[in-house]
């Protein structure tokens, strides 16, 4: 006769409790909202809720697009990596483009010694939230990755102008979420607000989830900069006073190449990834995004303006 040790357990281990909650997001936004769309960067966190929204209406296709706001200024390896998800999964894509926003005079470049495009994503960002009509904008953003972004709720009202504040926003007791929001108003949606970076990455070894080989250990010329790495590419002009090396780098998180750091690294495989993450002390974000570092309220300044 079995015993009560034998009986089946329904406990759920951490990983698996947190990608319950995001599937109950991803489908609560679905159902209640009439053109959601989902921000896919190629990052590794965007590769990770586009893997839980596949699994969250499995076998039916994703019933909305994925956009990617293109500064011009990626990564040749992310533009790769997703061109070949969105062929790979049949998705719908949907480009932001901020060259072509500088070419119509919408955007001014950025002007400086180390100017990035980051901040001329946004009025791009809000623009094609604004052309397409879109009212949830699903975000890979987390709240372990930097203070101001610990301040924000899994729904996330945006005014009409596509403004954040983090003085009026509504509660989430018991998991409830309220999307009401006027024509012209919409909602970022945050699935992952929950997990950490350790968590991501146990999340992608698990569950093999595909990223760019950029999160892996390799060659590359990098350039010493307000402390970080910075990868020397067409994008990136090396001063005079700076002297390129090669180094075994990778990346923990990925942006501009004009402003994300790479880290030293030997680590090869997801397995390896994990063991440095357990180990670190300082965010991703933290540590290797120079658009962070522009004031100590950097990213909050950012959001307010209807940065992600």
């Amino acid at each position: 006769m079995p015993t009560q040790t034998d009986a089946p357990s329904y406990r759920l281990s951490h990983l698996r409790a947190l990608e319950a909650e995001a599937i109950h997001i991803i489908r609560e936004v679905a159902a209640e909202f009439e053109r959601p769309v989902l921000l896919f960067s190629g990052g590794k966190d965007s590769a990770v809720m586009l893997h839980v929204a596949r699994k969250a209406f499995w076998p039916c296709p994703l019933p909305f697009p994925v956009m990617h706001v293109d500064t011009g200024h990626n990564f040749d390896e992310v533009i790769a990596f997703r061109d070949e998800e969105v062929e790979r999964h049949g998705l719908r894509l949907v480009v932001a483009s901020v060259p072509d926003a500088l070419a119509a005079g919408k955007v001014t470049e950025p002007a400086g010694a180390g100017a990035t495009r980051n901040r001329i994503q946004t009025p791009v960002l809000l623009e094609a939230i604004e052309e397409h009509g879109f009212d949830a904008v699903f975000g890979g953003a987390r709240r372990d990755e930097e203070k101001a972004r610990a301040k924000e709720r899994v729904f996330s009202f945006r005014d009409e102008f596509g403004q954040w504040d983090p003085k009026n926003q509504r509660p989430e007791l018991w998991s409830l979420y309220n999307g009401r929001h006027h024509k012209g108003e919409h909602i970022r949606v945050f699935p992952l607000s929950n997990w950490t970076e350790l968590d991501i990455w146990q999340y992608i070894a698990e569950d093999d989830v595909r990223l760019s080989s950029l999160y892996f250990a390799h060659q590359r010329e990098v350039v010493a900069r307000d402390g970080m790495w910075i990868a020397v590419s067409r994008h990136v002009t090396v001063g005079d006073d700076e002297v390129v090396e090669t180094r075994s780098v990778r990346f923990r998180t990925i942006g501009d190449a004009t402003g994300t750091g790479a880290v030293e690294s030997t680590a090869t495989t997801v397995e390896e990834v994990v063991a440095e993450v357990a180990a670190t002390r300082i965010t991703e974000r933290g540590a290797t995004r120079a658009d962070d570092r522009i004031s100590e309220a950097g990213m909050e300044d950012r959001k307010k303006e209807g940065y992600f």
